[in-house]
């Protein structure tokens, strides 16, 4: 048996997948979770073969869940997704993940896809790795994609400060630098702009 954890914050969705996985004679559903922290303290908890995340899962996301579980577990991935960004895939095969799926993938093929994993094998999507091909490079240094990162939850100056080990004036230039360069209006404009792209 695969043994299965299901992680999506919308209900309705999770539920319907594990139980049509659960279906299949070699699957079986171990957990369920809703958050991206609870599908890593059910990895934890339960080792499943083969976590199926949710890229769009608060309170990060599937792929931040992704690289705390493949931290110490042998449990292999796979991401599914609604928006399916390139810059996304690059870090999600970099960290480790196997499988990159639309969620317009019926639970019959990402049951096939789940076996392939399983084997050792790796999946993603064709669309998906055609526009990753075609992707412009990011033109955001390091600093300035750890900024806007850290600027998604919401957090001031001063905490994106203490969170990156900057000064807040050191911050600020770098969000003003991320801004110019993305033609964003706001730092909050450049980060989903950077999100979007899949470069945070």
């Amino acid at each position: 048996m695969i043994r299965l954890l299901i992680a999506d914050d919308e209900d309705l969705l999770r539920s319907a997948l594990a139980a049509l996985l659960a279906l299949e004679e070699d699957l079986t559903v171990v957990a369920e979770a809703s958050t991206s922290d609870e599908a890593v303290r059910l990895a934890r908890l339960h080792r499943p073969d083969i976590a199926v995340l949710d890229l769009e899962m608060p309170p990060a996301d599937g792929l931040r869940a992704a690289e705390e579980i493949l931290d110490g577990l042998p449990t292999r991935i796979v991401l599914v997704t609604r928006h399916a960004r390139p810059g996304v895939l690059r870090r999600a095969l970099a960290a480790g993940v196997r499988g990159f799926v639309p969620k317009t993938t019926s639970a019959t093929r990402l049951a096939e896809i789940i076996r392939n994993v399983a084997a050792g094998r790796r999946y993603v999507d064709p669309e998906i790795a055609a526009s990753a091909l075609t992707e412009d490079d990011c033109p955001l240094t390091d600093r300035e994609l750890q900024v806007l990162r850290a600027s998604r939850t919401g957090a001031s100056v001063g905490e994106i400060a203490a969170e990156v080990g900057l000064a807040p004036g050191t911050v600020r230039n770098y969000l003003s630098a991320a801004m110019a360069k993305l033609g964003a209006s706001s730092r909050h404009a450049a980060a989903h702009r950077a999100w979007e792209e899949g470069w945070i």
